[in-house]
């Protein structure tokens, strides 16, 4: 199985989209954007903000484990 350990976020306040490089044995439960400063908290269900913003979902839920 590959994992991929890039993912794109996207911010739902203003759109904007940037390239980051996730953790493998971690959780990001905060993200600031970039351009507008909005701080990104995981949706309900979610572990992080990868899994609510990114194109990709964090590398522990990608191996089938449960994450943080």
């Amino acid at each position: 199985m590959v994992v991929q350990l890039d993912s794109t976020i996207t911010c739902p306040n203003c759109g904007f989209q940037k390239r980051e490089h996730m953790p493998e044995d971690a959780c990001v439960f905060f993200y600031e954007c970039v351009q507008c400063k909005t701080i990104l908290k995981p949706l309900p269900g979610d572990c992080c903000v990868f899994c609510s913003y990114g194109t990709e979902k964090c590398p522990p839920i990608q191996k089938g484990n449960s994450c943080c």
